[in-house]
């Protein structure tokens, strides 16, 4: 079933995938990362932000690392949170914007 994504979560996932497999990066948050990570099961959207932006930072915009970091995510989540950096200062996801080119 899987938790929607945030507008943030959403805004944050078009940039980095924008023309690029945003359908399917999508549908791996929702359906994999989402309320079945370990203790997370009654996250709603704004609640799984941390680890989904975590994961998409680590993407850098590319299907295969994002379905990587969503593997650990499923294992440990606090391991995704730390290699982005957002695991020190529980609000440093908020701060993280992707940088992307403008498109020509």
């Amino acid at each position: 079933m899987g938790v929607n994504l945030s507008p943030a979560t959403a805004e944050r996932l078009n940039l980095l995938f924008r023309g690029k497999g945003g359908d399917d990066a999508e549908r791996l948050l929702v359906e994999d990362c989402s309320d079945r990570l370990p203790f997370l099961a009654h996250a709603g959207p704004v609640d799984l932000e941390r680890v989904r932006f975590a994961v998409l930072k680590l993407s850098a915009g590319r299907i295969d690392r994002l379905r990587d970091a969503i593997a650990l995510a499923n294992t440990d989540w606090r391991d995704v949170l730390m290699a982005a950096g957002f695991g020190e200062d529980t609000e440093a996801h908020l701060r993280w914007h992707p940088d992307v080119p403008p498109v020509k």
